[in-house]
């Protein structure tokens, strides 16, 4: 086999060919053209699927219109709209601290800083990413499970913690890629590169990815 490229030029080559299979990279959330309804869907897709969240939140927000109906309310009353996410307490807990903390600190508008963001509760450095990215326009690269995952696969990064990969990825993905960065990676990591099943002799990115090309030496291809 040839050389495998790495670093800058691996990246490139992960963002030509995967966005030559999926087009143009968006958010899989719904509400990604509103900054507090993506906040609270980002809150809720924790340890669930963007397509859960998805069947949900429109009954959601026609009870709770406005962060200030969210703020009003009481994490109890929150709880029965989004119990099939799983976490519900806690994600209705976070979801309702949010509101009152924006409305009291930020006039119920979403900041667009990561130091800002990251003082809202439930928000960290995932959710401020994808902020940052999908509803003001910086370039962010969020680093959720599908992204860590292929990350290591491919060779990007050798670390586990995101916050780590994340730093990793900002060295060698364009910085005019970031964002579109984490939406490729969980498109690419739901339809190829799953978790317990890569489908490695399918994938377009075999003859790059570090983990891919092992596979195929293995089966003598």
């Amino acid at each position: 086999m040839d050389k495998r490229p790495t670093g800058k030029k691996l990246a490139s080559i992960v963002i030509e060919r995967l966005t030559g299979i999926y087009g143009e990279p968006i958010c899989t959330l719904d509400d990604r053209d509103d900054p507090w309804r993506l906040l609270v869907a980002a809150i809720l897709a924790a340890q669930c699927t963007d397509e859960r969240v998805n069947l949900i939140t429109p009954a959601l927000w026609q009870r709770f219109p406005e962060i200030e109906d969210f703020a009003r309310a009481l994490p109890v009353e929150i709880e029965p709209y989004i119990r099939s996410c799983g976490l519900f307490r806690n994600k209705a807990k976070n979801i309702h601290l949010a509101a009152r903390f924006l409305i009291e600190e930020h006039e119920g508008v979403i900041p667009q800083t990561m130091e800002a963001l990251l003082a809202v509760p439930g928000v960290g450095r995932k959710i401020a990413n994808l902020l940052l990215g999908d509803s003001f326009g910086q370039q962010a690269i969020v680093v959720d499970t599908h992204c860590g995952r292929l990350a290591r696969r491919i060779g990007l990064t050798e670390a586990e913690d995101p916050a780590k990969v994340e730093q990793d990825l900002m060295r060698v993905v364009p910085g005019n890629s970031w964002t579109d960065w984490g939406h490729l990676m969980v498109t690419h990591g739901r339809a190829v590169c799953k978790a317990r099943s890569p489908e490695c002799p399918a994938c377009v990115l075999s003859d790059v990815c570090k983990q891919g090309r092992a596979v195929l030496r293995k089966a003598g291809q």
